[in-house]
């Protein structure tokens, strides 16, 4: 009933692609600038990644068993960049990538392989199979069904909650402008930059806590 105003020079079920694009090519920009002159005494964007990074370290280190550094880049690339896509729907004339489940489903299925690749590499492909089929052998071949779908299933909760969500925020925020245009559009917007950035810590957390659960000594 309600159509956004966007600057949609392609059809519109392609510019989430489009707008995809535009954060990572801004994201990238920004990676280029703060690293192109490093230094020992860091300013400006160098200061600002160094922080992000180890903020990122620290919030993983206390979820996530054993050395984090290897999970570092993804999990930081994941948050900023979702954080990005959900902000880009409070450019006028832009919506946020994130409110088309085409976009929030490929994070998802990246997060879903990522965490069994470090679950196989920590374990052995055996030792994995059997944790998934759990500790009582005869139920072994029940659990691994139950397991196998519940794998599954974080897949369509992490894409659907972040979709979902920043759809229905989207979609309240367009139906109040066009109801109230003069008195809601700021207090709206910030509303709208706390909610992205919940929403990216959401899925994070989620994704840090399932490699925290694949990488964790199981004990039978």
């Amino acid at each position: 009933m309600y159509e956004p105003f966007v600057l949609n020079p392609l059809p519109h079920k392609f510019f989430h692609v489009v707008l995809s694009i535009y954060v990572s090519l801004i994201l990238i920009i920004l990676a280029y600038l703060g690293t192109r002159k490093l230094s020992l005494v860091p300013s400006g964007l160098q200061n600002f990644w160094e922080i992000y990074v180890e903020g990122m370290y620290k919030f993983m280190d206390d979820i996530i068993p054993g050395d984090v550094r290897p999970h570092v880049p993804l999990i930081a690339t994941l948050f900023i960049y979702i954080l990005f896509c959900n902000w880009m729907g409070n450019v006028p004339g832009f919506i946020s990538p994130t409110s088309n489940w085409n976009t929030t489903i490929a994070p998802a299925i990246v997060v879903f392989f990522y965490y069994h690749y470090w679950g196989i590499k920590k374990h052995g492909l055996i030792k994995y199979l059997r944790h998934l089929g759990g500790p009582v052998w005869w139920m072994a071949p029940m659990m691994f069904v139950l397991e196998t779908i519940g794998h599954f299933a974080r897949v369509l909760s992490l894409s659907v909650r972040l979709f979902g969500n920043i759809m229905g925020e989207e979609t309240l925020a367009i139906i109040m402008f066009s109801l109230v245009p003069l008195l809601i559009p700021v207090p709206l917007m910030f509303l709208s930059i706390f909610f992205g950035f919940i929403q990216a810590l959401v899925f994070t957390l989620l994704s840090v806590v399932y490699i925290a659960l694949a990488v964790e000594e199981v004990e039978h």
